[in-house]
């Protein structure tokens, strides 16, 4: 971004919502997959089984102070991904529309064209690291959800190997699949397909995540105070 040198004004404007945006299928399919990508419905399992982990002494005020503290962790997680994926459509926007031909659509092109572009190799250099990164923060958050709700939910549980084996297996058939059949581009339609998956699998994650933290019978003194907030406005008891 440093390189870049962006026009500012020009970024603040791309936060405000477009009409013309909701009528362009592909930008709101692109739009879903980004949403997905950040939030992932698999990690609200992880982080609801991070919370647990903690250990607290000193009764419903230690309990509070936890969960304060779970809050900041997630909301300052969220906001470093916020600014990482804005900081990915910034530079592609600003480094490739309207300067090539051709729209880049490939993360191994854009990999390669970022350096003349930029006029240094470091900004290739960085955005391979930057890949690299998510790719492996991806992955282990992937691997811990799942084992929290094999162990949690399904009551199943395998050794690591075995484990590692099954959710390697699943991950890997599908990409090595398509490369086989479509070649390797078609990695790129795959990888954002599933992002899009995981944006329309929200919903089932968050509606029963924020039911269940309203209920007073789980929650007692501790529900989700947005929830005691609508009840005292007329909602139906939980």
């Amino acid at each position: 971004m440093l390189l870049l040198q962006p026009d500012w004004g020009q970024v603040g404007q791309g936060f405000l919502p477009q009409a013309a945006s909701l009528r362009d299928g592909q930008q709101l399919f692109l739009a879903a997959g980004i949403l997905g990508a950040t939030v992932m419905p698999h990690n609200l399992y992880l982080h609801s089984s991070l919370v647990q982990s903690r250990r607290w002494i000193g009764g419903q005020g230690a309990q509070r102070r936890a969960l304060a503290f779970s809050t900041w962790d997630t909301l300052i997680a969220l906001s470093l991904a916020f600014l990482i994926n804005v900081s990915i459509l910034v530079l592609a926007a600003g480094s490739f529309y309207g300067r090539l031909p051709q729209p880049v659509t490939d993360l191994s092109e854009a990999y390669r064209l970022l350096t003349p572009m930029l006029g240094t190799s470091l900004a290739s250099v960085l955005f391979g690291v930057a890949l690299l990164a998510a790719g492996q923060s991806s992955t282990l958050t992937a691997t811990m959800a799942g084992q929290i709700v094999m162990e949690g939910f399904l009551q199943i549980r395998l050794p690591d190997w075995k484990r590692r084996l099954l959710t390697r297996g699943l991950a890997l058939i599908p990409a090595m699949a398509t490369v086989i059949l479509f070649g390797e581009r078609a990695t790129t339609n795959l990888l954002v397909l599933s992002q899009v998956v995981l944006s329309l699998q929200l919903p089932f994650a968050v509606i029963p995540l924020v039911w269940f933290c309203g209920r007073r019978g789980l929650m007692g003194e501790l529900r989700a105070p947005l929830c005691a907030a609508g009840q005292q406005a007329g909602c139906a008891p939980a």
